[in-house]
């Protein structure tokens, strides 16, 4: 049975943060994710905390961190001090990092260092020490009186980091669209990773990251998650887009302003076309959004997690609850 999740930017009070994670619990939603991107939203750290008080079930998450804004420990002791809150509702979701580095000009992590630094979050998490990697000292987490469990999802996307990840992540937040060739083909490369470390995709909890936007006016859905498409399209995917439409995404690649990650009224927004947001997001209306749900249902993902746009000004929670309708009347 397919799970729900939803991912929520924090560009509202933590507040009303918290009131959209009480919501997506009540409605069943089995994670929220928040964006962890410090020059453009609220602390990330902050609202999880908020919303840990509040909440019995849902597991917390970050969709999703970095180790460079966040020295790994940092990160090991927010998250073993979320996991002691929680009861261990939590889920590590991290990448190369995104917004949050290219904000101040700064690069993303190489995969091997991305992968280095989960090594060291997951010898943090037993109690063991690790090297700093400019001082050369030793340092671990002094207050753990037991190793913790905290599962980590890498945020994924090109075919190099969807194999790493198969390879060593407990699960996966695919960021690729919701066109079936897609998600096969993510899939796939995430499968051969999980082979080389004698796993099968069955011991991976797969997570597809999708822009939302559900409405009676088709028109205004698919206007609403252009911006998130527009990110989604830049990046290196797992197979290709139709030669037709790779001069429309240079032409937003070129464009493409951090400072208005995600946000709805971008001006790299209206580069899109509707060709890529019927690959690259869930928009449309109740009808629409349920027979793509059906499609991506056969294909074994675990969780589809929603990241709901509106207008500025206008409450996520009619979106949570409508995508959580549709979900539960196909189950």
């Amino acid at each position: 049975m397919l799970s729900k999740g939803v991912g929520l930017f924090p560009t509202e009070s933590a507040a009303k943060m918290c009131e959209y994670v009480q919501l997506s619990e009540s409605l069943g939603y089995d994670h929220v994710w928040f964006g962890d991107s410090q020059n453009i939203w609220r602390e990330s750290s902050t609202v999880m905390g908020a919303a840990a008080v509040g909440t019995t079930k849902v597991v917390l998450g970050t969709g999703v961190t970095n180790a460079v804004t966040r020295h790994p420990s940092l990160l090991a002791s927010t998250w073993a001090t979320l996991a002691e809150m929680t009861d261990g509702r939590v889920a590590l979701g991290i990448g190369t990092g995104d917004s949050s580095l290219r904000t101040m000009g700064l690069k993303p992590l190489k995969l091997a260092e991305l992968e280095e630094s989960i090594t060291q979050l997951r010898t943090l998490f037993r109690g063991e020490k690790v090297r700093e990697a400019t001082s050369g000292a030793e340092y671990h987490l002094n207050y753990l009186t037991a190793p913790v469990d905290i599962p980590i999802y890498i945020a994924a996307s090109a075919p190099k980091i969807l194999k790493m990840s198969g390879r060593i992540a407990d699960g996966v937040i695919v960021l690729v669209g919701t066109a079936p060739h897609f998600i096969e083909a993510a899939l796939k490369t995430i499968e051969e990773g999980a082979a080389e470390s004698g796993r099968t995709l069955d011991d991976i909890h797969i997570v597809l990251w999708t822009p939302t936007a559900i409405s009676d006016d088709r028109k205004e859905a698919r206007d609403l998650v252009r911006a998130h498409v527009s990110r989604v399209a830049i990046r290196p995917l797992p197979a290709q887009v139709e030669p037709e439409l790779e001069s429309a995404i240079d032409r937003i690649r070129q464009s493409y302003n951090y400072y208005e990650h995600m946000n709805t009224e971008a001006s790299h927004a209206d580069l899109v076309p509707d060709e890529l947001v019927d690959l690259f997001a869930l928009a449309g209306t109740r009808d629409e959004c349920a027979l793509r749900l059906k499609q991506i249902e056969s294909l074994g993902v675990d969780q589809v997690s929603i990241v709901p746009f509106v207008r500025p000004g206008e409450s996520r929670a009619p979106t949570i609850r409508a995508f959580a309708e549709i979900v539960d009347n196909q189950s």
